[in-house]
């Protein structure tokens, strides 16, 4: 059975939503030929410009093909895609008929102007993640994703997120083995589970802008010691007391919670990219006790070690 996937533009979208799940699926139809076939859609057809100024060629949406998939690109343009009654009813009337209705970074705003992500667990760009919310107060937005899918809506965060989302749209179709050709030609990571972080933890606890930077770059470099409040202090020259409130004030957490999300992030890593037993592993980013990490993989990540491993397998 052959699948169409359509990818819908608008002018001024961003280029890479479009091309990185263009490309996926592109791959994905060599490995299993005939399985899909892709349509470029725009309201009125032709050439589409992007932000960068490069233009895709496209089919008018009365003259697609049904779909089975269609795939809503992100980029600036969105903002007049919400607001055109062509592209609202268009949507509106996709989603009757196709199977899945999906969007790259801010592709979510036309598909949350057309009512169709009302009551749906969604995630887009984290910079737009608080506009979404604000201008759709109907839709749960959650902002440190991937991406997500709720029941047939797939949603995915900024540009380079469409391949991922694009990776997991395949596994569904065809399995993790077709999906792991794919990312292997592609030469990308296979694949970044929907529920990790769109930040890395040093980057979203100040990088390299802050007094406390060099702290966390040594905090990352001996996970496997103790870390005390009081050692860091005393690393900082500081009192404990007062080491404690000005980097709470200064990187936004406690001590000792930046310490857990470095060693959440480096136990990750270990979990999914090799075969360690999460015992050792527990012990070299410091959590030392296999059932803490545990409990700190559940609350941060909503499923513990082991779960995530077999998701890579």
């Amino acid at each position: 059975m052959t699948r169409n996937i359509g990818i819908f533009l608008y002018e001024d979208f961003q280029l890479l939503d479009a091309a990185g799940p263009i490309t996926a699926f592109e791959i994905a139809a060599r490995v299993k030929p005939d399985v899909y076939r892709l349509t470029l859609l725009s309201i009125k057809g032709g050439p589409v410009a992007s932000s960068s100024g490069a233009a895709m060629g496209s089919v008018a949406v009365a003259e697609g093909p049904p779909l089975d998939t269609l795939i809503v690109s992100g980029g600036n343009g969105c903002r007049d895609a919400m607001r055109c009654p062509e592209t609202i009813a268009f949507l509106r009337a996709c989603a009757a008929e196709a199977r899945r209705m999906c969007s790259v970074c801010s592709g979510a705003f036309p598909l949350a102007a057309a009512g169709l992500l009302n009551g749906k667990r969604v995630t887009t760009h984290w910079r737009r993640a608080q506009l979404l919310q604000q201008l759709f107060p109907a839709v749960d937005v959650e902002v440190d994703r991937i991406h997500i899918r709720d029941g047939d809506i797939w949603t995915s965060a900024g540009i380079s997120a469409g391949i991922d989302l694009a990776l997991a749209l395949i596994a569904d179709d065809l399995g993790e083995k077709v999906a792991r050709q794919v990312a292997r030609e592609m030469v990308v990571y296979y694949r970044r589970p929907g529920g990790q972080s769109q930040f890395s933890a040093l980057a979203d606890l100040g990088g390299d802008t802050t007094a406390f930077s060099p702290l966390l770059d040594w905090i990352r470099a001996n996970l496997s010691e103790r870390l005390t409040v009081e050692q860091l202090a005393e690393r900082m020259a500081m009192s404990p007391r007062n080491f404690s409130r000005a980097f709470l004030d200064v990187v936004g957490t406690s001590p000792a919670k930046a310490v857990e999300r470095l060693r959440l992030e480096a136990a990750r890593e270990r979990v999914e990219s090799s075969s360690e037993p999460i015992e050792q592993i527990a012990m070299t980013v410091g959590f030392r006790d296999p059932e803490r990490m545990r409990r700190a993989f559940v609350r941060r990540f909503g499923q513990p070690p082991q779960a995530i491993r077999r998701s890579q397998a």
